[in-house]
């Protein structure tokens, strides 16, 4: 049985909530996670993070266990009430095997992030059946646009606003599904796992950074042959973020996803604001959405929180 659109949702952030800060992959930069923390204090956002957030192992953020158990501690401590991931690269999935999804039901957290997080977001959405969050994370230069924190926070708590993304249609009409998706390259990397990713009856949104058109028609290709595309709704593709190839002026990133997506007959939409570039809106995976081509927009038609 699919297991789109039976999510669950977790309780709405309020004013003077508190979100633990974690680092499930890559290792974290001191000053960049500070400056963002600061903009989410200043939002009314408490924050709290462990002392050894910070550690490096290779080039993750301390070793497998310390990843681990700060983010189960995040999970079943009473105190937290979101969890937000500080940044991606790699090394989410080195963790999944080790969670309990009947935690996360219990406590029922919004838990955001994006990248690398896409794939700690599809085990959520396969183990426990429950909405996360497409966000941007607190690892990045330069801080966060105002734009980006607002549809975070709107998002996490509920509120009303930044309930459309803007894009260009491509091709096809209008479609309801779920939203469902991220990077491309963990989104294919989940296939054959347990938190494969389930897209029927899906608004399948994809974004991607530094993968050569090439690579990026080689990925597409292998989920069109693992059945990825036949009960899709429609297509929402974000940033494609240095997806060029110096040596081969042709096809695009652009003309690949044309290419594979436009003969489908559902909706397509291209250019929305999310992934590696600015701004990086905050979509809830796993609730109903509608998908304009005419119009170029993805419509969220729910909340992806509850509110206490």
């Amino acid at each position: 049985m699919s297991s789109v659109g039976k999510g669950r949702k977790p309780y709405a952030l309020e004013e003077g909530s508190t979100i633990a800060v974690v680092a499930p992959s890559f290792s974290v930069e001191f000053d960049r996670l500070n400056h963002i923390e600061g903009q989410l204090s200043s939002r009314g956002i408490n924050l709290t993070r462990r002392e050894d957030i910070f550690e490096r192992f290779k080039y993750f953020a301390g070793t497998d266990l310390r990843r681990s158990e700060e983010l189960k501690e995040a999970i079943r401590d009473p105190s937290v009430d979101g969890i937000i991931c500080a940044r991606g690269g790699y090394g989410c999935t080195r963790l999944l095997p080790d969670l309990e999804a009947q935690v996360f039901n219990e406590n029922k957290k919004p838990l955001a992030g994006y990248s690398d997080i896409t794939s700690l977001l599809l085990w959520q959405w396969r183990h426990a059946a429950l909405v996360g969050f497409h966000s941007p994370m607190l690892d990045r230069q330069g801080g966060l646009e105002d734009v980006e924190l607002d549809s975070m926070i709107s998002m996490l708590m509920g509120r009303k606003g930044y309930e459309i993304l803007q894009g260009i249609g491509l091709s096809g009409t209008t479609a309801v599904g779920t939203l469902m998706g991220g990077s491309l390259t963990m989104v294919v990397a989940s296939l054959g796992t347990s938190w494969e990713i389930d897209t029927r009856g899906s608004i399948l949104l994809l974004e991607e950074v530094n993968e050569k058109p090439y690579q990026i028609d080689r990925m597409l290709q292998q989920l069109k042959a693992a059945g990825k595309f036949d009960a899709i709704v429609g297509v929402g593709i974000g940033y494609l973020v240095n997806c060029i190839d110096s040596k081969r002026e042709e096809p695009t990133a652009q003309e690949v996803i044309e290419a594979v997506f436009a003969p489908l007959g559902v909706p397509v939409v291209t250019n929305l604001p999310f992934g590696h570039d600015s701004p990086n809106r905050t979509w809830p995976l796993g609730i109903k959405a509608e998908i304009n081509a005419r119009t170029g927009e993805v419509s969220f038609l729910e909340n992806g929180v509850l509110q206490k």
